[in-house]
C-alpha cells in the first residue's frame, strides 16, 4: 500500500462512480481512501450497491475538502453533475490535489460557449488550466496536468473514428453526421418517468434534436486535433439496453477514397494506442466492448459516402475507464494499468 497513490472519489453513488470503485479495487498502483457525496446520498457503499459487500468497507461521506486533504489523497475524481463540479474544484486544487472531473464544466475552452449550452461558469481559473482528457490525442498534456476534463461518452465514441480520417484529409470537414445510440445508464441513476421500465422497454427514440450539449464538445475536440473548424450534426438516440454506445458516422469524401485507405489510416493512427481496436473481423458492436475500456472503430465507402462506426461501453471508456487511463498517464504508470 505504501507505494500506491491515494485517490478519493466524489460522487460514488451513481453508475459511473460505482464502476470506478470496482476498477480502483483491482488497480495495482492506486488505493481508494475516501468516497464523498451530497447530504442526501450518504452511507455505506454496499447500501447503494449490494454487489460491493465485503469488497468496499468505505461509506460515502459528506464532501469536506479538509477531510480529503487529511486523508493524504493525491488525486480527486469528481463524478458529479455540471455546475456542482466547478463548486468543488477550486478548493481541491488549492489544497494541492490533482483532479479528474467527469462533468462538462471544464471540457469547453470558451466560457461563452459553455454558458450558451450549460449555465454561468464560476471558475475561470480552472477552465483556463484544464486539459481535455482524450489520451489517444492529448497524452503528453495529460501527463503534467493538474486538472483533467474527462471527455463525454458521445464525444469519445464520435471523435475516435473521425479524427484520423479528418487529419488525413480524406473527408470534408463540414456536413458530417453522427447518428448515435446509447444505453439508458447514460442518463444516470436518478429515477424519473422517462426512464421507468414501461417507458423504456421495447422503445427506441431520438432526443436532443439539434441541441444536444455534446455537439459543441465534438466540434471543439475535432477542431483542436485537425487545426481548423469542423461542422458536425450530432443526433443521439436512447436504446432499451443498460449500457453501451454505437455511433454511425456519415461524411463526404474528398476525391476518390477507398475503404482500404480509410482502414489503413485508422490502423496507422491507433497501432500503438492500447484501447482503440480497428475492426476487420467484425463490425463494431456494443456487446464486444461491454465492461471494457476499448473503443472499436471501422470504416468503409458506400454510394459515394464515407461511413465510420465507433462502439464503446458508455460507463467504462465513456467514463470510469477513461478516467483511470488518464490517472495512469498523470502519475507515470503504464497506460493500461488496472484496465485489462
Amino acid at each position: 500500500m505504501a507505494n500506491k497513490i491515494k485517490v478519493v472519489l466524489v460522487g460514488g453513488s451513481g453508475y459511473a462512480g460505482f464502476e470506478v470503485v470496482r476498477w480502483l479495487l483491482r488497480h495495482p498502483f492506486a488505493e481508494l481512501v475516501g468516497i464523498y457525496g451530497p447530504a442526501k446520498e450518504l452511507g455505506p457503499m454496499d447500501q447503494f450497491y449490494p454487489l460491493l459487500s465485503k469488497q468496499v468497507r468505505l461509506s460515502q461521506e459528506l464532501f469536506d475538502p479538509q477531510a480529503i486533504a487529511a486523508s493524504g489523497a493525491e488525486l480527486a475524481m469528481l463524478c458529479v453533475p455540471h455546475k456542482v463540479a466547478m463548486s468543488y474544484v477550486p478548493a481541491l486544487r488549492k489544497l494541492g490535489l490533482r483532479v479528474i472531473d467527469w462533468s462538462a464544466d471544464y471540457r469547453l475552452h470558451d466560457r461563452d460557449v459553455y454558458q450558451e449550452w450549460y449555465c454561468p461558469h464560476e471558475d475561470a481559473e480552472g477552465l483556463a488550466e484544464a486539459v481535455y482528457g482524450l489520451p489517444e490525442f492529448f497524452a503528453e498534456r495529460i501527463r503534467t496536468a493538474g486538472l483533467v476534463a474527462n471527455p463525454g461518452c458521445y464525444p469519445t465514441c464520435s471523435v475516435l473514428p473521425l479524427a484520423p480520417i479528418l487529419q488525413a484529409g480524406l473527408i470534408a470537414s463540414e456536413g458530417i453526421i453522427v447518428n448515435a445510440v446509447s444505453g439508458v445508464s447514460g442518463a444516470g441513476r436518478t429515477p424519473s418517468l422517462k426512464f421507468h421500465f414501461p417507458e423504456r422497454n421495447e422503445n427506441f427514440e431520438p432526443y436532443g434534436v439539434g441541441k444536444h450539449r455534446h455537439m459543441p464538445e465534438i466540434e471543439q475536440t475535432l477542431g483542436d486535433i485537425v487545426g481548423h473548424g469542423v461542422q458536425v450534426l450530432f443526433q443521439p438516440h436512447l436504446c432499451p439496453m443498460d449500457r453501451g454506445m454505437l455511433c454511425s458516422i456519415y461524411a463526404r469524401p474528398k476525391g476518390d477514397v477507398t475503404a482500404e485507405q480509410l482502414v489503413e489510416v485508422l490502423q496507422a493512427a491507433y497501432a500503438d494506442k492500447p484501447f482503440v481496436r480497428v475492426r476487420s473481423d467484425v463490425l463494431p458492436a456494443t456487446k464486444y466492448t461491454t465492461y471494457t475500456n476499448f473503443c472499436d472503430v471501422w470504416a468503409t465507402v458506400a454510394k459515394g459516402q464515407v461511413i465510420l462506426f465507433g462502439a464503446l461501453d458508455n460507463l467504462i471508456k465513456g467514463a470510469s475507464g477513461q478516467a483511470i487511463q488518464n490517472m495512469n498517464l498523470m502519475f507515470g504508470f503504464e497506460e493500461t494499468a488496472g484496465l485489462y
